[in-house]
């Protein structure tokens, strides 16, 4: 992984970012310091239905809660 300064990566972005498409990393740094890293955009594809019949829920999932955990996400009590 590579590290360049904000001057470098403003004046030859076209460049790092061939770099990176090309699966490289690169970090930007300021002073030494890394502030951000580039990184290859990888899609992720979502399939609806995917966990369907893996997660199952309660009965009681609907149900009030008890008193006392209602309060405490009122913040009240301690």
């Amino acid at each position: 992984m590579d590290q360049v300064n904000i001057h470098q990566a403003k004046t030859q972005l076209s460049r790092l970012l061939e770099r990176v498409a090309a699966g490289e990393e690169i970090v930007i740094a300021k002073s030494g310091k890394p502030l951000a890293k580039l990184v290859p955009f990888r899609e992720v594809v979502r399939r609806p239905g995917r966990l369907k019949g893996k997660i199952k829920i309660g009965r009681n999932f609907a149900a009030p809660l008890p008193d006392a955990l209602a309060a405490a996400f009122r913040g009240e009590g301690a």
